[in-house]
């Protein structure tokens, strides 16, 4: 199904077929991918993003590894809309063995993995996060950008 999210692009929740790749029209309890548009800077797109996750793992059954995705994806997409000044794309795929959530930038520069600079400072910590929440992260360049990516699987680590 396709909507309208305020302040952004459209936004797709739906099943893909296994044999075409093409998302169904329904959002159903078998629902595996979320694919939504960030606007520029648009930082209310942040807890959006992170309403759309909370309803397509609604179903995946893990309380807290759905909670630990929610704070991933808000530290990837506010890090894509702050730093980049331009568009994002966050693309989110659940199956039967776990989570990838992917946000796509059209910037080039890679993200750095830094601590914050004092102890009150609440900037640099969202890839230190990610780094030890996550069972699997990274940084993967494509035609014009890069896509900075986590995994988490089914079963807590």
């Amino acid at each position: 199904m396709k909507r309208q999210a305020r302040g952004g692009g459209p936004v797709t929740i739906g099943a893909s077929s296994a044999t075409t790749g093409e998302e169904t029209d329904t959002i159903t309890e078998h629902a595996r991918r979320l694919r939504r548009r960030l606007g520029r800077a648009d930082l209310k797109a942040v807890p959006e993003a992170r309403r759309e996750l909370r309803e397509l793992l609604r179903h995946w059954g893990r309380p807290g590894r759905s909670e630990i995705a929610e704070l991933l994806t808000s530290e990837l997409v506010t890090n894509a809309l702050v730093h980049t000044d331009d568009d994002a794309v966050l693309i989110a795929v659940v199956g039967t063995g776990g989570l990838r959530v992917e946000v796509r930038d059209f910037v080039a520069r890679r993200p750095e993995l830094r601590g914050p600079d004092t102890d009150d400072d609440t900037h640099g910590r969202g890839l230190v996060l990610v780094q030890s929440l996550a069972d699997a992260w990274g940084v993967r360049p494509h035609g014009v950008g890069k896509s900075v990516w986590f995994e988490l699987g089914a079963e807590a680590a």
